[in-house]
Formats: structure tokens, C-alpha cells, sequence
């Protein structure tokens, strides 16, 4: 499986590096470091690299390289969902996952690593188990560690570790019994400049805080189960549960956890939640350009449209911008030619345009092509794929628990073409 790995931070140094089977030499990184240099962008740097010898596995998070060395053929995924475990633990532990919150606690994440792999292979990666193995740090254990030479490794093995229920700890007691889900929907979308829709996808989380006395066993129903496609479940999912029933049945981890992740990419299902009029245009032989932008919310449920943030990369023959926004305020970067108008909430009654004029230099030709607009959203109390949960039930224990459910949409990569 995983022989070792290695932290490589945003200016291409390795920070960490950690070993399980054997020592792997740092030589073996020269190959993902060619594959970076010939990367446009960071994120463009392949998942899989095949070397003479190995393998290299790598995720990008928080400006983080985390790259495995594979020394025999494995799923690529099984390693690339181990890495994003990790992370997600570095997260939970640390409150950030930065490259010094990792030097700070360096011994703390030696520990965690020893632990979620053995030999090699994936053992514990659920995070509440992990917390009953190695606490988390404090500035008050920190010390105590500091001057006592003791660790964070817990004396006892977690009971859930032995159970049938790997991923929930027993015995949990709580006074306030609470079960809170967030359905989390991010759009992408790419739209033409008559405003019809080139291409448009919806990727979907459920987040659950759940906070529950014993050992509950839930379910959770949804109006219309037919809109998740391509969807990946937690382990504590009953997965033919589901294929048969189209109902989520778990007994769920203890915590913050991911329920599932699903993707919405059927086109006549995604509704477009914000709409653009827009006049950019240069005049061949004049040194100034028109411009003119006005936002609208659409196909919103009556939801308001939030946190707007509107970017453009204008052409490098302009030189300046003088624009007059109805509402919010704007900025443009003569240098980089960035312009981003920060419009806030999206009143229907009177909607947000920025206009003005572009000035551009003396003699230069006609831009080849108009640029293209980014936009940034949230919308609160709606999901804009439809999903709706229809109930959530509990068996197993004889307390009534609060429930609560939370929508929100917000824009991944929306792009307007002018």
C-alpha cells in the first residue's frame, strides 16, 4: 500500500516526511516536481505520476502537496481518499490545516499518521475514534508534555475500535440530544453571451452534527431521491438500504461528519440562479471602452441572493476604469487589470449595475475578444437542485432529539461570457 509521505508546501519544499514499509529516498520527488513546473496552474499537477520504480499519489489542499509513494499497483482512489482523510483530520485537530499548524504540532501529527496507517495500510481515519487514541492539543497538555516527556497516546484502546460500529465510540452521553444536517450545493456553470446555458453541474454535500445519547440507530428520507446522482456515502451508510429503498439508514458517527457527496449533472435540472445584462464593447481606433453590467436574481424560489462578488480580467490594453456602481463599491488593479465589484445582497426591486467608461492606450488595436465576468453567491434556505429532505426518524433509543435541516447554494466556478 502506501510505503511513505511526503508534505510539500506551496514554493516546493518538503516540510515533512513520513515512511512506514521502508525509507524512500526525497530523490523520488524529482518527478512530481517536473510535473509541477510543467503545470499551467497548481491544481493542474496530475493525480497519478508513474515513475520507473513507484507511483506518486498526490491531493492539492490549503496550498498543501500531500504526495504518497506507491511501490506496487492500487486503486488510485483508495489513496487519494486516504490523503483527503488525512487532511480532514489535520483539520479537526488543529482547527487549520496550514504548513505551521503541522510544524507546531509536528509530534502530534507523527502520532495520528502512525495510527490511521499500519504497515502501510488504512486502520483508524474515523476522527472521534482518533481523539479517544491521541488527544487533541491544548496549550495546557503542550506543556505538561514538554515538561513530563509524556505523549498524547491515550492508555486505553478505543471501544469502538473492537465494535461492529468501528467509526461511533460507546458509552456516549449527552444532556441536550441534537441532530443538525446541512444540504450544501455549489454550482458551476458556464453561460454564453445570449445568456443560454453552455454547461451547468451542481456538486452537493450533506454535513451532519450529530450529538446523540447512545447508540441511535436514524434514517433519513428525501422528497425526490431521484435528482442524486453519482453519490458517495459515508461507511456508516446501509448501502442496500438505499439501492432498494432510495432511504439513507445509518447509525451514525459521533460529531461532524460527511453524510454523502453527490453531483447533479443532468442540464435540465439545474436552474441558473442569477442572470447578466452586459455591454462591453471597444471601438476600433478610439481610446475608450463602454461598460455596462446590471445583475438579477432568477429561478431563486424568492431566495435572496447574497455575498455577490463580481470579477473580470479586463484586456491589457486597458489602462484604466471610471465606473459608477448603483450599489457596493469596486476596484480595479491597473497592473494586473483586475476589476471586482463587491455588490453584497441582490435587491429584485432595484437591480445592482456597474457603468462607465474604459480608457485605453493611445494606438493600441481593438481587444481580440471580450472578457469574461466570475461571479461569486450564497443563497440561504435553498438548495437549487430541488433536493428536499422529507423526514428524519430515530430508533433505538426512547429520547426525543432536536432536528434540524439547513440549505444553502453557492457559486463554484459561474462563469458569464461577454
Amino acid at each position: 500500500m502506501i510505503h511513505s509521505l511526503f508534505l510539500v508546501n506551496a514554493s516546493g519544499d518538503i516540510f515533512l516526511e513520513k515512511h512506514w514499509k521502508s525509507v524512500v529516498s526525497r530523490s523520488v520527488c524529482d518527478y512530481f516536481f517536473e510535473a509541477q513546473e510543467r503545470a499551467t496552474e497548481p491544481e493542474n499537477v496530475p493525480p497519478v505520476i508513474s515513475t520507473p520504480h513507484h507511483y506518486l499519489i498526490s491531493v492539492l489542499r490549503h496550498r498543501i502537496y500531500f504526495v504518497a509513494v506507491i511501490q506496487s499497483e492500487v486503486p488510485p482512489l483508495f489513496v487519494i481518499e486516504f490523503l483527503h482523510r488525512v487532511v480532514d483530520t489535520f483539520q479537526d485537530y488543529f482547527g487549520v490545516c496550514t504548513e505551521a499548524a503541522i510544524k507546531d504540532n509536528v509530534v502530534v501529527v507523527y502520532e495520528l499518521l502512525e495510527e490511521m496507517l499500519d504497515n502501510g495500510f488504512p486502520l483508524a481515519t474515523e476522527s472521534n475514534i482518533l481523539k479517544e487514541l491521541i488527544k487533541p492539543p491544548t496549550i495546557l497538555r503542550t506543556m505538561v508534555n514538554t515538561i513530563t516527556g509524556s505523549t498524547n497516546v491515550g492508555e486505553q484502546l478505543p471501544t469502538g475500535q473492537l465494535s461492529v460500529v468501528p467509526w461511533r465510540r460507546t458509552g456516549v452521553k449527552y444532556t441536550n440530544n441534537e441532530a443538525y444536517f446541512d444540504v450544501v450545493e455549489e454550482i458551476d456553470a458556464i453561460i454564453d453571451k445570449s445568456g443560454s446555458t453552455i454547461t451547468a453541474e451542481i456538486q452537493g454535500v450533506i454535513d451532519a452534527c450529530v450529538k446523540l445519547t447512545g447508540m441511535p440507530d436514524l434514517t433519513l428520507s428525501f422528497m425526490n431521491p431521484r435528482l442524486l446522482d453519482d453519490v458517495s456515502f459515508h461507511p456508516c451508510v446501509r448501502f442496500k438500504r438505499w439501492e432498494a429503498e432510495r432511504i439513507l439508514s445509518f447509525i451514525p458517527p459521533d460529531g461532524n461528519f460527511r453524510l454523502l457527496s453527490y453531483h447533479v449533472s443532468s442540464q435540465n435540472l439545474v436552474a441558473i440562479p442569477v442572470y447578466v445584462k452586459h455591454n462591453i464593447t471597444f471601438r476600433e481606433g478610439s481610446s475608450q471602452g463602454r461598460f455596462d453590467l446590471t445583475l438579477g436574481p432568477k429561478q431563486t424560489m424568492g431566495k435572496a441572493v447574497e455575498s455577490v462578488l463580481v470579477s473580470s480580467q479586463l484586456p491589457r490594453g486597458v489602462l484604466n476604469a471610471s465606473l459608477n456602481p448603483s450599489q457596493g463599491t469596486y476596484t480595479f488593479d491597473p497592473v494586473t487589470k483586475l476589476l471586482t465589484w463587491d455588490v453584497g445582497k441582490i435587491n429584485p426591486q432595484k437591480l445592482p449595475s456597474l457603468k462607465g467608461t474604459m480608457s485605453l492606450q493611445a494606438g493600441a488595436s481593438k481587444p481580440d475578444e471580450n472578457p469574461t465576468i466570475n461571479i461569486q453567491f450564497k443563497i440561504q434556505q435553498m438548495a437549487i437542485s430541488g433536493l428536499k429532505v422529507n423526514r428524519l426518524d430515530m430508533y433505538g433509543e426512547k429520547y426525543k432529539p432536536f432536528k434540524g435541516i439547513k440549505y444553502m447554494t453557492k457559486a463554484g466556478k459561474f462563469q458569464v461570457r461577454t
